[in-house]
């Protein structure tokens, strides 16, 4: 049965998982205007607009926004996987609970519980670990993070799990 309670993660900052939203600049270009007696045309004059400031990407506290900050850091590694493939096994494991622990199957017999948003145990966790993410596998996006970098191991991607894993 999952454990009950919220976890508030710690914000993220620019060095730990920022993305840069990048846009582009629109040029403009201007013709002079010349005199009415002449037939010349001064050469145009190429103007660009300065780009918008790059803002880190922001995500919403939520498993919503665990998902989507977790296929950020995965894009940055190669590790495949997508936005329903991760929320389906979430909702099947945790119900979306990131305290969620299983006291109850062999791996707590052995003394190492699934546990988080996709129930991975300790060794697992650490074993596949991306960097840039927390080393705390009650860690949303850690949690996701290396959960997918193990099912695209064993698995080719979190897309190809449909059970327990």
């Amino acid at each position: 049965m999952p454990a009950t309670g919220t976890y508030r993660r710690r914000k993220s900052t620019s060095l730990t998982r920022g993305f840069v939203a990048v846009g582009t600049g629109a040029a403009a270009l201007l013709l002079p205007l010349t005199g009415a007696g002449t037939a010349s045309a001064a050469p145009a004059q190429s103007v660009s607009a300065a780009a918008p400031a790059a803002q880190p990407a922001t995500y919403t506290n939520n498993l919503d926004g665990w998902i989507k900050e977790s296929l950020a850091v995965m894009a940055e590694h190669g590790i495949p996987g997508s936005y329903d493939g991760i929320h389906r096994n979430v909702l099947r494991e945790s119900s979306g609970n990131p305290r969620a622990i299983n006291n109850w199957d062999s791996n707590a017999a052995a003394g190492t519980p699934s546990k988080g948003l996709l129930q991975i145990i300790d060794p697992t966790f650490r074993a596949y670990h991306v960097p840039g993410t927390a080393m705390d596998a009650y860690d949303p996006v850690a949690n996701i993070t290396a959960a997918c970098n193990y099912a695209a191991d064993r698995y080719g991607s979190i897309d190809n799990v449909f059970g327990a894993y």
